[in-house]
């Protein structure tokens, strides 16, 4: 039985599509790159930003770090609010805490960020703790976030605990440390993604994240 229950939050709490790229186009800008099509850059969504700056446009990290700073720009004052809750989500929280289970949020997100999103949408009041990316890069992949979480709760019985994401980073930070996963297919990652990665389950609703669980 699992009763400690990890969510990443872009994609499978929250859809953030519409911030997130809008972000990335302002930050490419500043390199003279438009981009026409949007959903060119969906892959942005769930991987830590510098990684994805620097596997999709081979920036240097340098360069990569500098564009994560363009991003935020644009994020804190705009895209942070581009955003909605996914339907039903709500709904899906308050039954896991009505069946007594502990709710943790593990997001590549940094936590200034991601805190803001949930107080926005309501939604930080079921966590029980909430563990993000740190700003200065030094914490911001999912396996180093999972870490962060089950070391801050004093977690040893990992049999206890689930991680729910909607990207592969989110089931390889999972089988890094230990835990079971379930992917979900209405944020941005594919079956074929997920089930590459190795989620222990896969959810096509809301409704069946509760079913496993």
């Amino acid at each position: 039985m699992y009763n400690i229950i990890f969510f990443d939050l872009d994609g499978t709490l929250t859809d953030p599509g519409v911030g997130i790229t809008n972000s990335v186009a302002y930050a490419l800008k500043k390199w003279g790159i438009e981009v026409e099509d949007r959903t060119a850059l969906y892959p942005f969504i769930g991987p830590p930003l510098s990684d994805s700056f620097q596997r999709y446009y081979g920036f240097s990290k340098e360069d990569s770090l500098r564009a994560v700073e363009y991003y935020r720009e644009y994020f804190r004052d705009r895209g942070l609010y581009e955003n909605e809750a996914y339907e039903g989500v709500e709904e899906m929280l308050s039954a896991l805490k009505a069946a007594g289970k502990k709710i943790v949020l593990a997001t590549s997100k940094p936590e200034h960020f991601a805190f803001q999103i949930l107080e926005h949408f309501h939604l930080d009041g079921y966590f029980d703790f909430k563990a993000g990316a740190s700003m200065d890069e030094s914490r911001n992949k999912k396996g180093q976030v999972i870490a962060y979480a089950l070391e801050s709760l004093g977690i040893t019985d990992k049999s206890q605990v689930l991680m729910v994401g909607d990207r592969e980073h989110d089931v390889l930070g999972a089988r890094e440390n230990g835990l079971d996963s379930i992917g979900v297919l209405f944020g941005y990652g594919s079956r074929e993604e997920l089930e590459t990665a190795g989620a222990t389950y896969i959810a096509e609703t809301m409704s069946d994240i509760l079913k496993y669980i």
